[in-house]
């Protein structure tokens, strides 16, 4: 009886198992200053990589950054926007937001359908750049 019991909690445990991987999306952005609104002139690049549980709504990010005009004053996603306009913060990246920045937090419903419209994006601030210095889309 055990064993017939552990054998089936495995088997159904197995089979949910690609159900619960499929549900994990990554979206990327090449992140410049000439995508900021308004555009901005720097050497600063970078790239950024968010993995996003569409099951849990949690999201995972790694961004990593050079040739800022100064250090990074703070890093976020925005959604509600797409390409040309600005919105608001949707998941801040916390205070550590020297490069590379990682991290993980969560979405709302929201802006997890703003983000399969390509209306998310990420962005890196300064002090010489206050409404950000480098900027990329998120897309899939």
């Amino acid at each position: 009886m055990r064993k017939s019991m552990l054998a089936f909690t495995l088997l159904a445990a197995a089979a949910t198992w690609p159900t619960a991987q499929a549900a994990v999306i990554t979206y990327k952005a090449n992140l410049g200053g000439a995508a900021e609104v308004p555009p901005v002139t720097t050497a600063g690049k970078g790239t950024a990589q968010v993995n996003v549980d569409m099951a849990t709504k949690q999201v995972t990010w790694r961004v990593d950054y050079s040739g800022l005009s100064g250090p990074a004053a703070a890093a976020h996603i925005h959604c509600g926007a797409a390409p040309g306009a600005n919105s608001g913060v949707a998941v801040s990246f916390g205070d550590k937001v020297a490069s590379p920045i990682e991290g993980s937090g969560m979405m709302t419903d929201a802006q997890l359908a703003d983000l399969q419209a390509g209306k998310c994006y990420v962005n890196v601030h300064t002090a010489a750049n206050k409404g950000g210095e480098i900027r990329g889309q998120l897309v899939p």
